[in-house]
């Protein structure tokens, strides 16, 4: 057992000698990590401040109130932020495709997305997760459930499945460029979109953006959903409540799908032609 253990260490020993000269690396300058952790965390708190500065023209937005939307905020932010910071970096991809640069991950004997994940890590998303853990709590605060360990279970499960949706997302968006190369834009819609699709109530969604961010990318089932369960409130038309409670299931879904859509990108490439 000991044998197996050692083996499995060392089999991740590259990895985590990347990731750690990368977080050197960034905190070597001082100055200049702090200002990235400051405008990372404008950035959230701008997003946030739109929810509320919404709030101060209606009363609720899709059958939420302002304590509901702020717990849709929460789960879906830090679901967000979590995944960014572990794999946000692979929207760097077309750089390498175009440059030809991406041959050299194939000379080293590990997976090709495991070198993508662990070659960067971007440290200044750490106050964005800040920013959403204080949003998750006080949305847990201020809404009116009758915490039980199963719900507090659900709660943990939605943001672990959550940030692993937003993950495979991510993913997926690398596997299409593969295929367009120079269309970063394009797959950045999907994205970040989805990233602000999931913090608002998906019941106002227009018909196409359920078709979209409610079924193709599970945006609904990251945030909004799992709150309209643990609520208890009645769920949109083109859903039922209960449907949150299958978070899970769609964060399978997504990983299939983008799965399949690295792998047939992988198999496409041919190389830089250098």
């Amino acid at each position: 057992m000991a044998e197996v253990l050692g083996r499995r260490g060392s089999r991740w020993r590259p990895y985590r000698a990347v990731v750690a000269s990368r977080v050197r690396s960034q905190t070597s300058y001082r100055g200049g990590f702090a200002l990235d952790l400051l405008s990372s965390l404008l950035v959230g708190v701008v997003q946030l401040a739109e929810v509320l500065v919404l709030f101060h023209s209606v009363d609720s937005l899709g059958g939420l109130d302002l304590a509901a939307v702020v717990l849709v905020f929460g789960i879906a932010d830090l679901s967000f932020s979590l995944a960014d910071l572990v794999v946000g970096h692979l929207d760097t991809l077309p750089t390498y495709l175009r440059s030809g640069t991406l041959d050299v991950f194939y000379l080293r004997p590990q997976p090709l997305l495991a070198q993508l994940v662990t070659s960067d890590i971007s440290l200044r998303r750490v106050t964005r997760i800040g920013v959403a853990v204080v949003a998750l709590g006080v949305g847990v605060a201020v809404n009116d459930v009758a915490w039980t360990p199963l719900l507090v279970a659900f709660l943990a499960l939605v943001v672990l499945t959550s940030a692993l949706t937003f993950a495979a997302v991510f993913v997926a968006a690398a596997g299409v460029q593969f295929f367009l190369v120079d269309a970063a834009e394009a797959t950045a819609a999907a994205v970040y979109g989805g990233r602000y699709a999931a913090t608002q109530p998906a019941s106002v969604w227009a018909k196409p953006l359920v078709a979209v961010f409610g079924f193709a990318i599970p945006m609904a089932f990251t945030a909004y959903l799992p709150v309209v369960a643990l609520l208890d409130l009645p769920g949109p038309g083109w859903l039922p409540g209960w449907a949150g409670w299958l978070a899970p299931l769609a964060a399978v879904w997504t990983w299939a799908v983008a799965l399949l859509a690295w792998r047939t990108g992988v198999r496409h490439y041919q190389g830089g032609g250098g």
